[in-house]
C-alpha cells in the first residue's frame, strides 16, 4: 500500500487544470490523481498532452463533488494509506504534502486535515472556504478562525498552529482512506456543498478528531464552480444544512435547530424579496421544500450520538451581525 494519493476533481476545468497543477506536481512528493466528472471541454486532452505525469480515473457523468469523489475514490480503495482532496483552483507551497500526511501519523485519533487556506486573490488574507480552521455554531452555521461572514482576516501567523476543530474544508482535506471509504464517503445525496462539514460531523461523532495543521499553507481562488452568490449554491448549501442536522440531531433538539432556522432563513428569504433578488429568495424556498420532500433518504444515516461543537459561538449570526463581532479573536 502508498502513504498517499493526492487526488483533484475536475468538472470542464481545463482552464484550472492549466493554472494551478503545475504547483500540485513542483511541490508534491505523492501521486496526482484526477477524477473527471465528464468533462465536455478539453480538460481530457489537457491533462494528457500536458500533464503525463498525472494518473486519470474517467467518470461516465457528472456526480457532483460528493459522488465524483465516492466513484473515483472507489477504484484507488485499499491501494493508499490516505488521500489528499484537492480543489482543481488551488495552489500549493513546498511541504504543503508532507506536513498535513504527518500530521496524521503523528495523531492517530485524528481522521482529516486541512492547512491554512488563504485567498488567491490576496495572499495576505484567509480565504472564505476553510480559513484557518472551520466551526460549528448551535444552530450548525459554520465559520472559521480567520473568516466570519464576509469578513477575512489578514494572516500575521495567528494561526501557525495545530488546533482540533469540528470540520475540514473541502477545497484541501487530507483524510484516512479506510475511513473515508468505512464511513460510505461523502452523502451523495447532497451532490456538492457542505458534503464535507457532513463527513466531518459523522467522523466527530464516531469519536474522531479533526486537526488544522497551520504550518502547511495553501492558495484558493475560490468560485470555479459556483460563486457564493450564486442562487444555486444558496439552495444546495440550505438543504443539504439541513439534511446534515437531520443526520446528526434527534429529539426535541432537531425541531427546535430546524424551527430558528426557518424562522431566520424566511426572514432572510423575505428580505431578498423586498430587494428584488427573487432568485435568491426562491433559492432558500426551494431548500426547505426539496430537504422536506428527500429527507427520509437521510433518515438511515442518523447518529447514535449526539454532535459535541468545539466553536465558541452559540449562534455566529447574532455575534457577528448584532454584536458585531467580526474575527474569531472577538468572539
Amino acid at each position: 500500500m502508498k502513504t498517499c494519493a493526492i487526488v483533484i476533481l475536475n468538472y470542464n476545468g481545463e482552464e484550472m487544470l492549466r493554472q494551478f497543477l503545475p504547483s500540485v506536481l513542483t511541490h508534491s512528493v505523492y501521486d496526482v490523481w484526477v477524477i473527471d466528472n465528464a468533462s465536455q471541454d478539453a480538460s481530457l486532452e489537457v491533462l494528457r498532452r500536458d500533464f503525463s505525469p498525472v494518473q486519470l480515473i474517467e467518470l461516465k457523468e457528472n456526480f457532483g463533488y460528493a459522488g465524483g469523489y465516492n466513484w473515483g475514490l472507489a477504484e484507488l480503495q485499499g491501494k493508499y494509506q490516505y488521500y489528499i482532496l484537492l480543489n482543481s483552483d488551488v495552489e500549493v507551497s513546498p511541504r504543503w504534502d508532507r506536513i498535513l500526511v504527518e500530521t496524521l501519523d503523528e495523531n492517530r485519533q485524528a481522521a482529516a486535515v486541512q492547512p491554512k487556506i488563504l485567498s488567491y486573490q490576496d495572499s495576505s488574507k484567509f480565504d472564505y472556504a476553510g480559513a484557518g480552521g472551520g466551526y460549528l455554531d448551535s444552530f450548525y452555521y459554520p465559520y472559521c478562525r480567520g473568516r466570519i461572514g464576509e469578513v477575512l482576516e489578514e494572516d500575521t501567523g495567528q494561526y501557525d498552529d495545530t488546533v482540533l476543530v469540528d470540520w475540514a474544508s473541502g477545497a484541501c482535506l487530507a483524510i484516512r482512506a479506510d475511513l473515508f471509504h468505512q464511513m460510505n464517503g461523502f452523502d451523495a445525496h447532497f451532490f456538492a456543498h457542505m458534503e464535507e462539514i457532513d463527513l466531518c460531523v459523522r467522523m466527530r461523532q464516531e469519536g474522531y478528531q479533526i486537526l488544522y495543521n497551520g504550518k502547511s499553507a495553501v492558495l484558493h481562488l475560490g468560485g470555479a464552480t459556483l460563486s457564493r452568490s450564486s442562487p444555486r449554491k444558496l439552495y444546495l448549501n440550505i438543504k443539504n444544512s439541513l439534511a446534515m442536522i437531520y443526520k446528526a440531531e434527534r429529539g426535541l433538539r432537531y425541531y427546535w435547530i430546524f424551527l430558528v432556522k426557518a424562522i431566520a432563513e424566511g426572514a432572510a428569504a423575505l428580505g431578498y424579496l423586498i430587494k428584488g433578488k427573487n432568485e435568491l429568495s426562491q433559492a432558500i424556498w426551494s431548500g426547505y421544500r426539496d430537504f422536506l420532500a428527500s429527507k427520509d433518504l437521510f433518515f438511515p444515516n442518523k447518529a447514535r450520538s449526539r454532535f459535541q461543537k468545539l466553536g465558541l459561538s452559540n449562534w455566529i449570526y447574532w455575534d457577528s451581525l448584532v454584536l458585531g463581532k467580526k474575527t474569531f479573536k472577538e468572539l
